[in-house]
């Protein structure tokens, strides 16, 4: 069997266990991965898993094709770089994990007793479908199996989470804190700890515990449990998920004792997109499209991170594909969505607001989404309404806060405004864009000090961002504060970190100008002129960059050079060109008075 057939044999089961104790979630992830396996180029096309897999390709593609044509025919440099991988087999046939370790487990029924064990199971399955969890909880009582223990625990666990959002909602209102806690936390412990203990317990349950004990505050032990969870089950990823959360940085992510599976570099690879480590995540993405060639996750995934990465019109054409496969796909459009913000696509986001109202218009994805969309209008209260909205239907959604937050700033409502960005950061305290947010919003209330600690906050968890530096810079540079040679290394980082608008080079130039450096001044004047040239921009800039050189290489007696600037200067109808004429004059008489000085010397 090759080994993209145990694969699919082993998706395929797990699929199968997943749906049957009821985590949806990951049954429908397994399932995906599970069409969007490849068939190998040798097989014979007469299987089930390959009419799946084809399946997925578009009528005008076959599957082979699918993970060139899977991404948008124009020519790009990630594009160019994956087909050249592909080509050249970097990208591998298997993902680097190598061979899976594990047969798939077959599920343990041997707990049911005889007197309708199973049938008592599929009533508390029902009843659970429902959402009727209690009655679920209770049919299970008196049955002893893992598979029975399991579901009833989960039943208790998800009937203590529904009265805790009952109660919230009742003590403080839908968005409002509160410290209301789940009350079957407890028992659920104390029972699942001791089968733990007496090894009792099977993966599903031990997902289960680490879920509880993630709940509460436990979190190094519920580390533990959920790799001895993901080791003895790796199909599990809502336990991978979990995992991956308490994972908040790369030396928590390299201590992990997980044993050597496939699964595990789909887990490694959604860490280092949390982590930022953007680079790494698509490396990995890319070996795994070596198997899963057709799959929409990875494709959403890479997307993703070229737009963390600032690639946004690679990312955007790879979205608009993902679209064009599933236009009924809600997941991940709320970041292709804050892309097409970014970008100001205005009829783009109308387009795709408008898609999925009438595909799901109760999911905090599409709320974000038509929440960015009267953003981009300027209708900033309909946007607000939108945001609050979706965290009507999931309180922890992360970006609906963030995003939230900007549009409070922009209405002016700064402490409705601090209040977002701080339940974000409760959230997720790896969120830079909160702790930039608060950040601005502090040094619009004229507290720069307030502003430089969130404004340092966020540049340590995005150091590569280049607008964190400039935002920090300027607040060195604000009239309270004055601190030019703190806010000159602010803007070199900035400078070193692909400030694609040119703001620190210009900077720099001016800031150097005033403290009097006239050879670093002249030296950034120089390279942002060449920037503006080589992006064929114009503008006051560039004529400030020119005026300055031609005086600097004037005092500098290099006239050739002077005079150059000052030529370029007479193509403009301004007050420059009258002060480029007055400079060649001074020019002329400088050359008079230097008569034994060779010109191009000053010019070499």
């Amino acid at each position: 069997m090759s080994s993209k057939e145990s694969y699919r044999v082993e998706l395929r089961s797990a699929a199968r266990q997943l749906s049957d104790r009821c985590l949806y979630s990951a049954a429908k992830w397994a399932a995906e991965l599970l069409i969007d396996i490849e068939p190998d180029a040798h097989a014979p096309a007469s299987s089930a898993s390959s009419s799946a897999a084809s399946a997925r390709a578009t009528p005008s593609t076959s599957s082979a094709a699918r993970p060139l044509s899977h991404l948008h025919p124009d020519a790009s440099a990630y594009r160019r770089r994956l087909r050249s991988a592909a080509a050249s087999g970097d990208i591998a046939a298997t993902p680097p994990a190598g061979v899976s370790y594990i047969s798939t487990p077959v599920p343990d029924d041997d707990g049911f007793n005889s007197d309708g064990g199973n049938d008592r199971y599929l009533l508390a399955k029902s009843y659970f479908d429902c959402r009727e969890y209690r009655r679920a909880a209770h049919t299970l009582r008196g049955q002893t199996g893992k598979k029975a223990g399991f579901l009833r625990c989960y039943a208790l666990y998800l009937a203590g989470e529904k009265r805790k959002e009952e109660e919230m909602i009742e003590l403080d209102g839908s968005l409002g804190k509160s410290d209301v806690v789940n009350s079957e936390l407890i028992s659920l412990e104390r029972e699942l700890s001791s089968l733990r203990r007496i090894g009792s317990i099977d993966s599903f349950g031990l997902y289960l515990y680490g879920l509880i004990l993630k709940d509460k505050g436990c979190e190094s032990l519920a580390v533990t449990v959920f790799v001895e969870s993901v080791n003895s089950f790796p199909w599990n990823w809502s336990a991978w998920s979990e995992l991956q959360s308490l994972c908040t940085n790369t030396d928590t992510l390299t201590k992990l004792n997980l044993k050597n599976h496939w699964m595990k570099d789909f887990f490694l690879a959604s860490a280092y997109q949390e982590l930022k480590m953007h680079e790494e995540a698509l490396k990995r993405y890319e070996c795994l499209l070596g198997v899963f060639r057709s799959s929409d996750y990875i494709q959403s995934q890479i997307a993703t991170a070229l737009y963390s990465l600032r690639e946004l019109d690679e990312a955007e054409v790879i979205f608009e594909d993902l679209l064009r496969n599933d236009p009924y796909r809600v997941e991940s459009m709320d970041i292709y969505s804050n892309l097409l913000y970014a970008k100001e696509c205005f009829s783009a986001l109308s387009f795709l607001a408008h898609r999925v109202f009438l595909t799901d218009k109760y999911r905090p994805e599409s709320c974000c989404i038509i929440a960015n969309y009267y953003s981009l209008k300027g209708q900033h209260e309909k946007s607000v309404l939108y945001f609050r909205r979706a965290l009507k239907l999931n309180r922890k959604y992360l970006s609906a806060w963030t995003l939230m937050g900007h549009e409070y700033v922009e209405m002016k409502n700064t402490p409705a405004a601090i209040d977002a960005y701080r339940r974000a950061i409760e959230i997720n305290p790896r969120d830079y864009r909160a702790w930039y947010g608060l950040g601005q919003t502090y040094e619009v209330m004229n507290m720069p000090f307030y502003a430089l600690y969130y404004f340092r906050k966020s540049s340590c968890l995005q150091p590569n961002d280049s607008r964190l530096w400039v935002a920090m810079a300027q607040c060195y540079e604000s009239a309270p504060l004055q601190m030019l040679e703190e806010a000159i290394k602010c803007y070199t980082r900035a400078a070193n970190s692909n400030d694609s608008e040119g703001i620190a080079l210009h900077q720099l130039a001016k800031l150097h100008g005033v403290l009097g450096h006239s050879e670093q001044a002249a030296f950034f004047y120089k390279k942002d002129l060449e920037r503006m040239e080589a992006e064929g921009r114009q503008g006051p800039n560039m004529v400030e960059a020119m005026l300055y050189l031609a005086r600097y290489y004037k005092s500098e007696k290099k006239f050739e050079e002077a005079e150059f600037y000052c030529t370029r200067l007479l193509d403009y109808t301004g007050p420059e060109r009258e002060t480029a004429k007055s400079l060649l004059r001074g020019l002329r008489i400088a050359q008079t008075a230097f008569p034994s000085m060779d010109i191009g010397h000053f010019g070499s």
